[in-house]
């Protein structure tokens, strides 16, 4: 049990580095693939579009 609690310890430190490692050389290469600009989020649908809609929707479940 002792062995197997090692192994899973050194494969987590392991695991770590490589992961601050692969952070430091993929930030050298970050101006190659520059960062997407923010989205803009669509307006928002008008209440009345809301309640047409649902209406619609309503009368269409109803008629089968």
């Amino acid at each position: 049990m002792l062995a197997g609690m090692g192994i899973v310890y050194m494969f987590l430190v392991v695991l770590i580095a490589v992961t601050k490692f692969s952070m430091k050389g993929i930030s050298r290469f970050d101006s190659i693939l520059p960062q997407d600009a923010p989205k803009k989020k669509p307006a928002a649908a008008k209440a009345a579009d809301d309640d047409a809609n649902i209406a619609l929707a309503i009368a269409v479940a109803m008629n089968g």
